[in-house]
């Protein structure tokens, strides 16, 4: 099944040809994200029949000489063509009527079809040199999308700073390669997995996978780039490069730790444990102090991938003390995580490009009011909200509830330091959870209800009928994948049982659709029962209040606390709902300064409340750096001013110094 996955990534890359040539036409729109649809539709249809099928493997004549490019298509490659392909499928389609309101669609079109088959081939590669430049392809494209606005104030800084960290999560992934090459010097994966490296270089290799991964996943304190480059792309890219390329990051570490370094050990699951529950803390707080709608999602992708890295120690502590049915739980959860991020991230991406659209504004504070012009918008925002507040019946709670599961088997190991890292990883889980519903409300609550807050928002109107399917269509995927987990957890068998070695029971088979993941008398869940207890329960409620209340419409204005002002500034804002939270922990976490100004007695004037957020994280790790570089920068300046004879003289030294270490290494 290998074939027809290249020859949809040929297609894409036929696109990206293409598209130089069409880019300016309406027509030449539709024929790029048209011809993307169709490409990433067969492709995921592909990967549904592979992931229960034999590996698949086929070697191109070009990539390094005498070795070829190496692809295989296994259980774990399909599973991830599966979000990569639903996640191209929506943002294609969405794209279909957000392009038309593209400015500069030969800034786009290029780059779009070549970031999906970045994406593609970076999951199937099977050999480090493929790898790595599918890697640098998909980095590339996305940074071209990105800098797609360059002209916006912030932007050309946003791509900075991407192309600077995704250069060097490609240069982690390139010595993490070098050292599992070994002394054999193979690049291909099969020769790899037979390497065995020792303990101490299978841990060295561990912490650069770590790190090159988690850069481009966006874990702490590599995060950086986020909620810089995700809001500066446009939208429908910004739901790919959040819900879609972190995952092929996640892609590469379970790659790698999963499957190319061999028996884990178990300080590795605390480490992942630790890197997990610090993102997921970290990720939620951040979002909570946002009232950019773009930047908000962005800091969310980063607490949802701490949310995954907790489901991926767990898999790696477990399996280090040979405990394959906990291992295949905590992987299950991780990667049911993986799909439903994928799916609710981007459907919140394409609500807020909606708003974009209809009012030309991010910030929330400048929308509200919007529920009454853009309903369907809404209702679909709304479902994306409650998804990602894990909240039953939709398919956020059930990954989170996965995770809390394999969290309460943590009892049966022996290291004490797991006895404390996961009990403290299952708080830090709940906490997050508990925040982002906070989050999701202020998300909502401030750009849908209410009051129109500016013009703009009074005079919006609801958005295409390409990207309300979109929407629609991903809303729809949140329920059944919340209703039904069943289904999605059988299709991680294969996945499970390549990688741990055992899968969690076959759930399609247990009465009336509940999932028990471990035992009955131990815990079960029943997403359809739930649905049906809302649904049910929603309409008698209303069904009575319409019975035996007044049918009569009445309007009023809203309770006011008593203070009956009619215009929109007194309503709350994102900074007001979110003040409680930040003065808890905005002081240790963000060293957050509020300074009030009251004006004296007999003084009309306005009283002022002014914040100041700091990123802790910039200031102690990317600053200094920035700064040292460009004091570097200025030293080394004087050097583009030498002589013909200095420049010889510098070439000579830096011979006589590599010939000394040669020496000196033999």
């Amino acid at each position: 099944m290998i074939e027809p996955t290249l020859a949809c990534i040929a297609l894409l890359l036929g696109l990206t040809c293409a598209a130089a040539l069409v880019a300016q036409s309406q027509l030449g729109r539709s024929i790029v994200y048209g011809g993307s649809l169709v490409a990433a539709s067969a492709s995921l249809l592909i990967a549904l029949f592979s992931l229960a099928a034999a590996p698949s493997t086929v070697t191109l004549p070009i990539g390094l000489p005498w070795t070829g490019a190496h692809f295989r298509l296994d259980p774990l490659s399909a599973f991830f063509l599966v979000v990569v392909g639903l996640g191209s499928i929506g943002a294609s389609l969405y794209a279909l009527g957000y392009g038309r309101h593209e400015q500069d669609p030969q800034r786009v079109l290029p780059f779009y079809p070549a970031f999906l088959a970045g994406l593609n081939l970076v999951v199937i590669a099977d050999d480090a040199f493929s790898f790595l430049f599918a890697w640098e392809l998909m980095s590339l494209a996305s940074w071209a999308l990105v800098m797609s606005h360059h002209r916006e104030p912030g932007n050309a800084h946003a791509g900075c700073v991407y192309i600077i960290m995704a250069s060097f999560s490609g240069l982690a992934l390139l010595l993490c390669f070098g050292l599992l090459a070994g002394s054999t010097g193979s690049y291909a994966f099969t020769a790899m997995r037979a390497v065995h490296p020792s303990p101490g270089i299978a841990t060295l290799a561990l912490v650069l996978a770590l790190i090159g991964a988690g850069s481009k996943a966006g874990v702490v304190p590599l995060h950086a780039w986020l909620p810089l480059a995700h809001p500066a792309a446009p939208s429908h890219v910004s739901a790919l490069m959040s819900g879609v390329m972190t995952k092929v990051a996640v892609y590469g570490f379970v790659r790698i730790a999963f499957d190319l370094l061999g028996a884990p050990a178990w300080w590795w699951g605390t480490l992942v444990l630790a890197v997990g529950g610090i993102t997921a803390v970290l990720g939620v707080l951040y979002a909570l102090m946002e009232h950019d709608l773009k930047r908000l999602l962005a800091y969310h992708t980063v607490e949802n991938i701490g949310i995954i890295f907790i489901g991926l120690g767990l898999a790696l502590a477990f399996g280090a003390n040979q405990l394959p049915a906990a291992a295949a739980l905590g992987l299950t959860a991780a990667l049911f995580h993986v799909l439903n991020h994928a799916v609710f991230k981007s459907l919140l991406f394409f609500g807020t490009g909606a708003v974009l659209v209809a009012t030309g504004e991010r910030d929330m504070d400048r929308l509200g009011g919007l529920i009454h012009r853009m309903p369907k918008t809404a209702f679909a925002f709304l479902v994306g909200c409650v998804a990602i507040s894990a909240l039953p019946p939709l398919n956020g709670f059930v990954s989170e509830w996965l995770t809390f599961q394999a969290i309460l088997l943590h009892p049966d190991l022996p290291q004490w330091g797991l006895k404390i890292a996961i009990p403290a990883d299952g708080a830090l889980l709940a906490l997050s959870a508990a925040l982002a519903a906070a989050c999701f409300v202020k998300a909502f609550g401030i750009t849908f209800l209410g009051r129109p807050r500016t013009r703009v928002a009074a005079d919006a109107r609801e958005v295409d009928r390409f990207s309300l399917a979109a929407m629609f269509g991903f809303a729809a995927l949140c329920l059944f994948a919340g209703i039904f987990p069943g289904v999605v957890i059988d299709l991680l068998a294969p996945v499970t049982q390549a990688l741990t070695g055992t899968h969690i029971p076959t759930q399609l088979g247990v009465e009336w659709l509940s999932i028990v993941p471990i035992e009955s008398a131990r815990s079960s869940y029943n997403g359809l029962l739930i649905f049906l207890f809302i649904t049910v329960s929603a309409s008698l409620t209303v069904l009575a209040i319409h019975r035996f209340a007044s049918r009569a419409l009445r309007r009023a204005p809203a309770w006011d606390c008593g203070f009956p002002d009619p215009r929109p500034d007194t309503q709350y804002t994102g900074a007001s709902f979110a003040q409680p939270i930040r003065r808890v922990y905005g002081a240790v976490v963000f060293r957050t300064r509020e300074t009030v100004t009251m004006p004296p007695p007999g003084d009309t004037g306005p009283a002022r409340i002014e914040k100041h957020i700091t990123d802790p994280v910039w200031d102690v790790f990317y600053q200094p750096v920035a700064s040292a570089v460009s004091h570097l920068s200025l030293v080394l300046n004087v050097m583009q001013f030498l002589t013909i004879r200095r420049y010889l003289g510098f070439v000579f030294a830096t011979l006589v110094i590599l010939l000394l270490a040669l020496a000196l290494w033999q």
